[in-house]
């Protein structure tokens, strides 16, 4: 499976400028024979406070519409971030397209980020979600989700291929690399964390987009502004690892529920 990690620069609140960028890079992934690409969250806006301004319904989404047209025409599967609106309530998603334009994952972000004021502005989900791309069962999370393992023990059940898309500025990079790595290896998954890059009014970032192995190993780091790397992988070698360094079997998950609930 050939796994694309589109680093943007979307600027800030400028959706058009943004496809623009989009249709190159889904080209480039194209061009390399990629089966999946991978957007950071609010592919298209930027980390915006003004969902009501900027979401949209997901009944009529012009972002999911553009996507899926850009899928079909491209033949490739794609992750991307946008926001929905349901009434007055607005929340940060990561929707999984397959190749056909079908929308095949619709993950709604758990953690909103109180530190930065996401809180205030958007509703968390509360459901983990599946999708099954190329045989590869895949299951998609948003930035500060990437904090909370317990997660993604939980995805990584039924998953081999977890993706993170982010806007997560230079003041916490060195984090990022490092929380990457270690859900890679706590979960003995494929990771896929794709972050923004540029600026938007206030912040910074420098992408560090990386994909790592079930191992801990870095198979891809981008550095650049607008930057596609396509790497080949194969899933089936994180079941194969689980089998013989059975991580897994070892966990005693109604041990620690327990000793949450003592805590509470």
């Amino acid at each position: 499976m050939k796994v694309a990690l589109a680093q943007l620069d979307m600027g800030f609140e400028n959706k058009s400028a943004a496809m623009d960028t989009c249709i190159q890079m889904i080209a480039n992934a194209k061009a390399q024979y990629a089966d999946l690409i991978v957007f950071p969250e609010m592919t298209l806006t930027g980390f915006t406070m003004s969902p009501q301004i900027y979401g949209e319904k997901a009944e009529n989404s012009p972002t999911v519409s553009f996507f899926q047209q850009q899928a079909k025409q491209n033949a490739i599967a794609i992750v991307f971030g946008v926001i929905f609106l349901t009434e007055n309530t607005a929340k940060n998603h990561s929707i999984v397209i397959d190749k056909t334009g079908k929308i095949v994952a619709d993950y709604t972000k758990i953690h909103p980020f109180s530190y930065g004021a996401e809180a205030k502005y958007y509703t968390g989900g509360d459901q983990l979600s599946f999708c099954s791309l190329e045989g590869v069962t895949l299951s998609p999370f948003i930035c500060y989700d990437l904090r909370f393992p317990e997660i993604f023990q939980a995805a990584s059940k039924k998953s081999h291929l977890i993706t993170v898309i982010a806007n997560w500025p230079i003041a916490r990079i060195a984090q990022w690399k490092i929380l990457l790595q270690a859900r890679a290896i706590e979960t003995q998954s494929f990771i896929i964390g794709v972050n923004r890059s540029g600026k938007d009014r206030t912040l910074t970032y420098t992408g560090d987009s990386m994909l790592v192995s079930p191992t801990g190993e870095i198979l891809a780091h981008l550095t650049k502004q607008n930057e596609v790397s396509v790497v080949d992988i194969d899933p089936e070698q994180a079941a194969e690892y689980r089998k013989t360094f059975p991580l897994k079997s070892d966990r005693k998950e109604a041990l620690y529920c327990r000793f949450f609930a003592e805590q509470n």
